[in-house]
């Protein structure tokens, strides 16, 4: 009989707090490589070859390289009419805006999650990259909520999404800890605001371009089991729900980086920044220090770097992801 998911392991606590340990023990600086993009590209190719397992750790920097911008044309084609007139000018501070009710509030909402968790990335960054490690030992760790792995390929049971989906709902009651898939919802509000299905079945505005900036008062989300407000599934305090599924994965994590300890262990950090370092990048340097057969690698715009105390062991590339993996695919 297996464990309740309480009585499993909690990778996720468990690597921020080693993490967090690290950095305050650290001495010495930070530092980028030293050798040129062609250098650090074939080191990071040669690395992957001879890597036992990879650990992937992704952030947001990894969508936006796959065109999932929450700003600019990707913003207007959606959003046009809330831009004009809330004055919301992207996606992430139209989440925090003080809509005049619930019903205008879930409406950008239900396009938000529609545009972010149900439509492909424009450019095939996740495929790329699964295509890069699907026939190695792998384990992706990601705060992105945008489920683009899994859509990409990559498996389920490998894969530990931190900081909850945008395709689904939690309860506002906090005894209630489970959580609720939203498709169905979703699609019910794009309709009820006059967006329409094409021909290959992806919504889009009508031919006049007219939509409704709520949704009716009977399709406000509630919870069928406690009928309380249903809300995001996306932490951003202590009510967020890490439900079963999520606790078995923050235990997959740590069974994965224990079983693999001391073996020849890639950590490829992908666009993160220093909006959340403790839950991917100082647990990576972490364990990239104890394991003297491990490399940390950091794809980063403008934030590629790593401690001194690594540098002989890591590689640094700054620029975008997914001009890197491509060019990781074209020099098999």
């Amino acid at each position: 009989m297996s464990r309740d998911h309480t009585e499993l392991p909690n990778g996720y606590i468990e690597t921020i707090n080693r993490g967090i340990e690290y950095v305050r023990r650290l001495r010495g600086g930070m530092t980028s490589c030293a050798c040129s993009r062609e250098e650090a590209i074939a080191g990071l190719k040669e690395k992957l070859r001879a890597a036992d397992a990879v650990v992937i750790g992704a952030g947001a920097g990894l969508s936006a390289a796959a065109g999932f911008s929450y700003a600019g044309e990707r913003f207007e084609k959606w959003f046009s009419d809330f831009s004009r007139t809330y004055g919301i000018r992207d996606m992430y501070s139209g989440g925090f805006y003080p809509y005049p009710s619930k019903e205008t509030f879930w409406a950008f909402f239900a396009r938000n999650i529609y545009v972010n968790r149900y439509l492909d990335p424009p450019k095939p960054v996740y495929e790329d990259l699964y295509s890069l490690v699907k026939d190695k030992d792998y384990f992706v760790i990601t705060t992105n909520v945008d489920h683009c792995f899994q859509k990409a390929g990559f498996d389920k049971t490998r894969l530990f999404y931190t900081q909850g989906d945008y395709g689904l709902f939690q309860s506002t009651d906090p005894s209630n800890r489970k959580t609720y898939g939203n498709e169905a919802w979703v699609d019910l509000a794009m309709e009820a605001q006059g967006f329409v299905r094409n021909a290959v079945g992806l919504f889009e505005a009508p031919e006049d371009g007219l939509l409704k900036m709520e949704i009716p008062t009977e399709l406000l989300p509630k919870c069928p089991d406690d009928g309380a407000d249903f809300t995001m599934n996306l932490r951003s305090d202590d009510s967020f729900v890490e439900d079963e599924g999520w606790h078995r994965a923050s235990a997959a994590y740590l069974d994965f980086l224990e079983s693999r300890a001391g073996r020849h262990v890639l950590f490829l950090e992908l666009g993160i920044g220093m909006n959340t370092p403790v839950i991917v990048k100082y647990p990576f340097w972490q364990m990239t220090s104890e394991n003297p057969k491990a490399v940390y690698v950091c794809l980063n715009y403008n934030e590629a770097y790593c401690p001194e105390q690594i540098e002989k062991r890591s590689i640094c590339i700054d620029g975008d992801c997914g001009d890197v993996i491509k060019q990781l695919l074209q020099s098999r």
